[in-house]
């Protein structure tokens, strides 16, 4: 699913961009925005949907393969 917003650069106070998000504003590091940015540009945000997770629930798995958990420890 993708979904869109658009951003609009309201201004830079020095290594800060301010943009403003549908009403709000939102503060990143001025580095982020493309090279030659000016206050007023609009930009698109897409998202294509979610990252997958897999590789960190494969991870998971071969972690509670080697400890299933359970073990009592009395202290």
């Amino acid at each position: 699913m993708s979904t869109c917003a658009t951003l609009v650069l309201d201004r830079v106070e020095g290594d800060i961009a301010v943009l403003l998000v549908e009403g709000q504003t939102v503060e990143l590091p001025a580095s982020a925005l493309p090279e030659g940015a000016s206050e007023g540009e609009a930009f698109a945000l897409t998202s294509l949907g979610r990252p997958s997770t897999s590789a960190a629930e494969d991870r998971l798995a071969r972690l509670r393969q080697r400890d299933p958990g359970g073990t009592e420890f009395d202290l």
